[in-house]
């Protein structure tokens, strides 16, 4: 009769184990499909509400409109500077920009500092127009950029800066930044 008992027993226990063989290969088959739909699905945040439509970024992409806001907001910040905001002006800038970019670019705004530290000159700009491309991630402005000296305007010429960005995850950083040359019509001759 023990024998009996033992065989029954053994089954009993092989039986339970395969039970849970089975059910450990589903779960862990369970657990590729989750991760494969949680990897390959794009992700949104919603945004406050600034312009005319709802704002979001995906992971699928820049919007049109958020590339928009931040072109916007970058041209201000970038363009506007005077002698007592200088620090705040590259620290902002810095801030905005993609790790990548920020040594070259700070070299770069160090030099616009040791330019104007000291001196009376200050610049604004104020935005005419802008051209989007979010495939590219490339946006320009075009605008009246404003030179004071002390209290006087010594000039008002309309520029255009490009804007070039890079898109990691969810986060759009600035690459760099400049005057676009206009073209000059007696060279073309």
């Amino acid at each position: 009769m023990d024998l009996a008992y033992q065989h029954s027993y053994g089954q009993r226990l092989l039986k339970q184990r395969n039970m849970l063989a089975i059910a450990t290969l589903a779960l862990a088959g369970l657990v590729v499909v989750l991760f494969l739909v949680s990897t390959s699905r794009n992700r949104e945040i919603v945004l406050q509400p600034v312009l005319s439509s709802p704002v979001t970024i995906s992971s699928a992409g820049v919007s049109r409109d958020y590339l928009e806001m931040v072109t916007r907001d970058a041209a201000v910040l970038t363009l506007d500077r005077s002698p007592q905001n200088l620090d705040y002006w590259m620290k902002e800038v810095l801030r905005i920009t993609s790790p990548k970019a920020q040594g070259r670019l700070k070299g770069d705004l160090l030099k616009i500092i040791d330019e104007q530290r000291g001196s009376s000159i200050a610049q604004f700009f104020t935005i005419q127009s802008m051209k989007i491309d979010p495939e590219q991630l490339v946006s320009e402005v075009t605008g009246e950029l404003h030179t004071i000296v002390g209290e006087k305007v010594i000039s008002n010429e309309v520029r255009t800066f490009r804007y070039t960005w890079e898109y990691s995850g969810l986060s759009l950083k600035l690459v760099g930044f400049g005057m676009v040359q206009a073209a000059h019509p007696e060279r073309d001759q």
